[in-house]
């Protein structure tokens, strides 16, 4: 470790330092200069003093790990040679009032600014900008708690409060980002890297950032907590007046874009039940003022900000950009989007693992779309299901699954000979066909869950509004039309629906190798938007993920 031990010291570490290959570039070779004060004096007694309070950073640590918020303070003050890093000519800068102004704004991400020192940094900034300021104390405070504050908020702004591992085992997304906060604060008085910068840019999450707001609003307002009192009447059955007044208010006030076009066929007040349902998460959508809406709709604008504010980090834990060109399968939705340019190009149901067999989160590129698809049995399904069946019925299990059995070789073994004692020696296969648990179309994401899309012969099951039924795959609602706008649209393939029909009928496999490369983003997020991308709809938590992460997130 470098230790510093006077100016001369400090400038061969500036040296040094350039030439590592380090997260934070080098600043073209030289000492970082800054007119931070008028008098040279006070540069030398703010230097000399922060110095001692400053130990010095493994920056070939750093190089390789990411570090804490501390760490890389020092790294900051180091490269700049122990200069302030917000003062202008003996002021705060224009760098810290806007950073202190932005720093209010972080409420709406779900984090709190007073863990970043907001209140305290107010009354220093208020002391050091003062007409007589001259007392370096104050000063050096200021400096090195809004050096710490920045980076603590950028770097929970682009990669979220907590490791997602403490809150759900089944995340394995990838949030790739270098941390460019350190460098930042080295360049700020080139230019100050506002805190926008460091948020997600995923579509989700300036629509988490809106309602929050709108919540945050509703937590102030007292004639939502009136009504939402009111309400708590209608589970004892009284319905008046003012009691559907009340109602009237909650669900205009939490969807308040809401069209209600009068017609023949539906009642306004029906219709605005049904908004209301379909965007709250109430299971059955009936346009009926029921107990479930009834609950619904008694739900504090409190813990709706939990349920907000939880997602609002899951989005900070994957990847800052998704691209122009990606698939995003949200999971207690049910559903997936395939996005080109900022526009939904298709969208359509899904089914998703069921709670005992939960699909876990994670990001891969597409690699392949596989026309007839054989189906080789995953572990799990060869012991849970399988097994069962084997022992059961034996020979005649396998002849209705349409299951084949070969050893490890690829020889054909007879049905009869596996039991439930040798079943582990095989591997079994259901060839292509219209029984294929796989249907007619699948589309590989290389990953180590051997998490795929497919097809089904299973059709009946995206009209239910419950659709968490698989073992673990996402089985796809439409799969020739994905696999046609993918071969035809993206990848200039002649492929018609015709010609689809064609090599289906061939029963026999055929790979199609990608050259687009398609991003699939299978996410666990319980807010989601809708068809149009402008609006945000709370869903059941239907693997009971939230209430750790609210809990960790306290």
């Amino acid at each position: 470790m470098f230790v510093a031990a006077g100016r001369k010291t400090r400038t061969l570490f500036i040296a040094v330092v350039f030439i590592l290959p380090i997260i934070i570039t080098s600043c073209q070779g030289h000492r970082i200069k800054k007119s931070t004060f008028t008098n040279t004096s006070d540069a030398e007694n703010f230097a000399e003093k922060l110095e001692k309070i400053i130990k010095p950073v493994d920056t070939i640590g750093i190089a390789k790990n990411p570090h804490t918020t501390n760490e890389y303070m020092r790294y900051v003050y180091q490269v700049t040679d122990y200069q302030s890093v917000w003062m202008e000519h003996n002021k705060p800068g224009k760098a810290a009032t806007s950073f202190l102004q932005e720093l209010e704004d972080v409420s709406s991400d779900g984090l709190n600014p007073e863990k970043y020192h907001l209140t305290e940094l107010k009354k220093l900034l208020g002391v050091v900008g003062g007409s007589n300021t001259n007392n370096m104390d104050s000063i050096l405070g200021l400096d090195t708690m809004l050096t710490s504050s920045y980076l603590a908020v950028t770097h929970d702004l682009l990669f979220g409060e907590i490791a997602p591992k403490l809150a759900d085992s089944l995340w394995h997304h990838k949030n790739d980002s270098l941390f460019p906060g350190p460098q930042a604060l080295v360049h700020i008085d080139e230019k100050y890297i506002p805190l926008n910068d460091y948020r997600s840019t995923v579509p989700t999450y300036a629509l988490l950032r809106d309602e929050y707001k709108l919540y945050s609003d509703l937590v102030k307002n007292a004639d939502f907590k009136n009504a939402q009192a009111k309400v708590q009447d209608a589970k004892s059955g009284t319905h008046d007046t003012a009691m559907q007044n009340a109602i009237n208010y909650i669900m205009k006030s939490e969807v308040p874009w809401m069209d209600v076009q009068s017609n023949d066929t539906m009642s306004d007040e029906m219709q605005t039940i049904k908004w209301y349902q379909t965007y709250m998460g109430v299971r059955n959508v009936t346009g009926k003022l029921d107990t479930g809406t009834i609950n619904r709709l008694t739900i504090t604008p409190e813990q709706q900000m939990q349920k907000l504010q939880a997602n609002l980090e899951r989005v900070r834990w994957m990847q800052k950009d998704f691209g122009n060109l990606y698939v995003v399968v949200d999971v207690p939705l049910m559903e997936l989007f395939l996005r080109k340019d900022g526009q939904t190009e298709m969208h359509m149901r899904t089914v998703v693992g069921k709670p005992e067999r939960q699909t876990p989160a994670l990001d891969a590129n597409m690699a392949n779309v596989v026309i007839n698809p054989p189906w080789g049995v995953p572990p799990t399904i060869l012991k849970q299901d399988v097994l069962p069946g084997i022992t059961k019925s034996g020979a005649k299990y396998l002849a209705k699954k349409g299951l084949k059995v070969y050893d490890h070789k690829g020889n054909s073994i007879r049905a009869g000979s596996v039991n439930g004692r040798n079943y582990k020696n095989y591997v079994y296969k259901q060839d292509p066909g219209d029984d294929n648990a796989l249907g007619y179309v699948k589309f590989n994401l290389p990953n180590k869950w051997d998490i795929y899309l497919h097809d089904t012969p299973h059709r009946g099951d995206f009209v239910k509004n419950y659709r968490a039924l698989s073992s673990g795959c996402i089985r796809l609602q439409q799969p020739q039309e994905l696999a046609l706008y993918i071969l035809s649209q993206l990848e200039g393939k002649r492929y018609t629906q015709d010609r689809l029909d064609s090599v289906i009928d061939t029963h026999k496999t055929r790979w199609e190798v990608m050259k687009t490369k398609i991003p699939v983003h299978i996410v666990y997020l319980t807010n989601f938007e809708d068809t149009t991308g402008k609006h945000l709809k709370f869903i059941n938590d239907v693997y009971g993920r939230d209430p750790l992460l609210i809990s960790l997130l306290k």
